[in-house]
């Protein structure tokens, strides 16, 4: 008896903090995940001079990662099942890291080819953290959702608002203002390094595993929570790349609207902590849904038709409303699918769908915005993308599994 019970502590202790290990892992992950790509908005006018680019051709910097993620994401879950999740999440930070490299180089090629490698390596990411988290952590779903996303949207938010103070007054350039964010890659891979001698392909069959990928693309489910994702990104997107525009067009200075952009994304983050909890705890999202829609309707009305001064209000309302949508977005992946294999091919297809979708939202708001002069027809199209974003969070929201 006395060896015994002093065995089994010792195994939880372990147990424990292997858990602590991997959360660790998970959020160095985040870290890496947005800032990459939340930096560039309030640079885009500093690298368009620097280079001579056209303001069509700028636009490909956040186009090309989104693309990038439409590419790779229906194949990363296969990639996990035949080397191991750990090792492809590792081989995608080591990418990521070549990626920010590549585009911190001051030529034009380079920033393009830099841009599509960390666009691949992030892709990677997106699809394989909530399996990640379905597999290791499947009583604590809603928990490790809002962990995850609160360090994803933090540091997001931290890299749209010091990336113009790092580029003029630290004197980085907009190179060097880019270039940092490869330390958080540099940190994560380090991390993960020991990890990948665990990691191991999965023993599924592969025709199951392609029965699987067939019966999520003819599932109304997966279709809608694909939607969801989809709607919900392009809002995101569109946001970040045109919301500080917007800003500048009302009077605002540049520094202050890369900090209203921070602004915008710091607003996220209690939302995205609390709502994955509580949706994990209940039986249908639909009120989360509800009131989600709710805030993106009153806070583009407040936009559209609002008074400038209460501006800061309107878009922290937005930024609530965008927090509760991606967290939701993030925990269908997981509430909605049977292990950590349907997981994944879940998050691939909704993914791959949802940000070939996304792609075209800041192209199509730009055009929008050329075509009137004006920001109230854009502000319009974001009105019937949230429209559709609620009906397809009801749909995504019912209680049952693909």
């Amino acid at each position: 008896m006395s060896v015994q019970s002093g065995i089994k502590p010792t195994v939880a202790k372990q147990s424990s903090s292997l858990s602590w290990a991997l959360i660790f892992g998970i959020v160095l992950i985040s870290l890496t995940m947005r800032s990459p790509l939340t930096s560039v908005g309030p640079l885009v006018g500093s690298i368009r001079e620097s280079l001579g680019l056209s303001n069509t051709v700028a636009g490909l910097l956040t186009t090309l990662p989104l693309l990038a993620f439409a590419l790779l994401s229906p194949f990363t879950p296969t990639l996990a099942r035949r080397f191991g999740m750990e090792r492809v999440l590792f081989c995608a930070l080591v990418l990521l890291m070549m990626g920010i490299a590549v585009r911190s180089v001051s030529a034009t090629i380079s920033l393009f080819a830099g841009t599509v490698l960390l666009g691949l390596s992030i892709a990677v990411c997106n699809v394989l953290i909530p399996s990640l988290v379905k597999r290791d952590f499947s009583n604590n779903i809603g928990l490790m959702t809002g962990i995850y996303a609160v360090s994803m949207n933090l540091c997001g938010a931290i890299a749209s608002g010091i990336s113009v103070p790092l580029a003029r007054n630290f004197g980085f350039g907009w190179n060097g203002a880019l270039g940092v964010w490869g330390i958080l890659a540099l940190i994560a891979a380090l991390f993960w390094f020991p990890r990948i001698r665990g990691s191991h392909p999965s023993v599924v069959v592969t025709t199951n595993v392609a029965m699987v990928r067939r019966s999520l693309w003819r599932s109304p489910l997966a279709w809608t929570i694909t939607l969801f994702m989809g709607m919900q990104s392009l809002l995101f997107y569109v946001l970040i790349t045109w919301l500080p525009e917007m800003m500048t067009s009302r009077g605002l200075s540049e520094d202050s609207a890369g900090w209203m952009l921070s602004l915008f994304q710091m607003a996220t983050l209690p939302v995205s902590f609390i709502v994955p909890i509580l949706a994990g705890r209940m039986k249908n999202q639909r009120l989360l849904v509800t009131i989600m829609a709710f805030l993106f309707f009153v806070s583009l009305g407040g936009f559209y038709f609002g008074h400038h001064a209460l501006i800061s209000l309107w878009t922290i309302l937005l930024g609530i409303a965008g927090g509760c949508a991606f967290s939701l977005a993030m925990i269908f992946l997981s509430l909605r699918t049977k292990d950590a294999y349907d997981a994944a091919s879940l998050s691939g297809m909704s993914q791959s769908v949802g940000y070939l979708l996304a792609a075209s939202g800041p192209i199509l708001f730009g055009f929008l915005h050329d075509v009137t002069a004006g920001w109230n027809l854009p502000l319009l199209l974001l009105f019937f993308v949230s429209a559709m974003l609620l009906l397809c969070g009801l749909g995504a929201s019912k209680n049952r599994t693909v």
